[in-house]
């Protein structure tokens, strides 16, 4: 054992104690195949006796990589994207790689080019974008990254792009509605600026038009419940007997709004939402979402920037999550009605 404790446990000092050279410390340590087990073994439990820290940055000299995926996240205050670096977090480390993140405005060129600067600074072997905005994709273009990229919550676009089917998810959602015998079926989007947010109104329309169906609103949201709640008296007044509502939280604050008009969900509107947030479930009624498998595509993220692991190229399939807040329509006073009648 070391007996200073402000003196740094170094190379030499795991040697003596494993009886080993330090250039056989060195092999251990960058992951050299010619390395007897038993000698691999005694060196790694001499490091974990002495306490000893990998220093990566040294490391990186002999190996020229640094085992750090640098992450550029945006828009962290939004479930999808903070879902996302937690899965990533979990998933590099399962890998054997740490997480590097800087935290960029998507809509911003500069912010996005200064995260990445600093994460090149950095010799990360990899880098996974959260690029939600288009704008965000057209700066990365113009960018000699020099390493392996990972595009996430921009609808699966660009070569390196990964995504779940947002289209797919939506048409999910608005296919139970139909299947519970609604025609009147309303939509509240996400921000336009999203290119996830204007999937999920692709898959809304689209799924609406299989049925010969025509939506009956669009309302644009911004992702809170507080502009679901803004939204409930426009769906009010627009007839809808059911609502395919972007995500959860958008979803939440529409129930509590109409029920302050007397609209009780699902007795006379019946709602999905998107994402199937930890609370969905807790809500009431219990609601019935599209879910986001955030753990597989952040596998698929972390070993599309390692080399390590395949990555299939079609997106990962959302599944959805029935509840309580579906159920037939009934007649509605003041229902629009028209071609869908």
């Amino acid at each position: 054992m070391i007996s200073d404790p402000r003196r740094t446990v170094g190379v030499r000092d795991v040697a003596a104690v494993a009886g080993v050279s330090r250039q056989t410390v060195s092999r251990v340590l960058n992951e050299h195949p010619e390395v007897a087990p038993e000698t691999r073994e005694r060196v790694l439990a001499a490091m974990s006796d002495l306490g000893y820290r990998m220093n990566n940055a040294a490391r990186a000299l002999g190996t020229r990589r640094t085992r750090t995926i640098g992450v550029v996240a945006s828009d962290a205050l939004q479930y999808g994207p903070s879902r996302s670096i937690a899965a990533i977090e979990a998933s590099a480390r399962s890998a054997g790689y740490w997480v590097s993140a800087a935290f960029a405005d998507s809509g911003d060129a500069n912010s996005v080019r200064s995260a990445v600067a600093h994460l090149q600074a950095q010799a990360v072997d990899g880098l996974i974008v959260f690029a939600p905005h288009a704008h965000a994709l057209d700066v990365l273009d113009g960018i000699d990254v020099g390493v392996p990229v990972a595009v996430l919550h921009a609808g699966g676009r660009g070569e390196s792009g990964l995504s779940v089917d947002q289209v797919d998810g939506a048409r999910l959602a608005v296919s139970a509605l139909v299947g519970a015998g609604h025609r009147h079926i309303a939509h509240i989007s996400g921000p336009e600026e999203w290119m996830e947010a204007s999937a999920r109104t692709a898959g809304f329309v689209a799924e609406l038009t299989a049925h010969g169906l025509d939506p009956v609103a669009i309302i644009s949201g911004d992702w809170t419940a507080g502009s679901g709640h803004r939204a409930a008296a426009a769906i009010d007044e627009s007839g809808a007997t059911a609502v395919f509502v972007s995500n959860d939280q958008m979803a939440l604050g529409l129930i509590g709004g109409l029920r302050e008009r007397g609209v009780q969900v699902p007795e006379d509107v019946s709602i999905v939402g998107f994402d199937d947030t930890p609370d969905a479930a807790f809500f009431w009624p219990p609601l019935t979402t599209v879910r986001q498998d955030f753990e597989e595509l952040a596998r698929r993220a972390v070993a599309a920037v390692t080399g390590e692991g395949i990555v299939p190229r079609e997106p990962v399939a959302p599944v959805l999550i029935e509840r309580a807040s579906i159920r037939p329509p009934r007649h509605r006073r003041g229902i629009a009605r028209g071609s869908n009648a």
